[in-house]
């Protein structure tokens, strides 16, 4: 299996490309993801900053800061379909999380744990075996 996968925004207008292995894979159930995402959950996958390249068409950036935490999220999207590709977090310095979702074939991402359980929704079943926590892992 290939470490190269790229990916982009809904549009094409932006794109990237990762390399080598990313530091985690999560599910994240917080609220600030599922109004982000507009979905259930997202799924973080986390690079270096050194093992990603963005290509063509220009991010925008929105900052949110935690109603618990207090840091800051900063997203980063595209201006056009407003799809967010990727983001930086003040918890995460020199990291970058990617959309999962946004890779072209997002299938050889193996997910290690969901976090932040306690805000889940009813829905949402978390597959037995997988590591869980109600916050966001320490």
């Amino acid at each position: 299996m290939s470490d190269v996968h790229e990916g982009g925004c809904l549009c094409g207008a932006v794109r990237y490309t990762t390399r080598g292995a990313p530091m985690s894979v999560s599910v994240c159930h917080c609220t600030y993801c599922q109004r982000r995402t507009g979905s259930g959950f997202s799924i973080p996958v986390y690079f270096s900053d050194d093992q990603i390249t963005f290509n063509g068409g220009k991010r925008v950036t929105y900052e949110h800061v935690s109603d618990e935490s207090r840091r800051w999220l900063r997203s980063r999207f595209c201006p056009v379909c407003a799809s967010t590709v990727a983001w930086t977090s003040e918890r995460r310095p020199g990291a970058h999380g990617i959309s999962g979702g946004t890779y072209d074939d997002p299938n050889w991402m193996h997910v290690e744990r969901h976090v932040w359980t306690r805000s889940r929704q009813k829905a949402m079943t978390i597959p037995e075996g997988v590591e869980q926590y109600e916050k966001g892992k320490v």
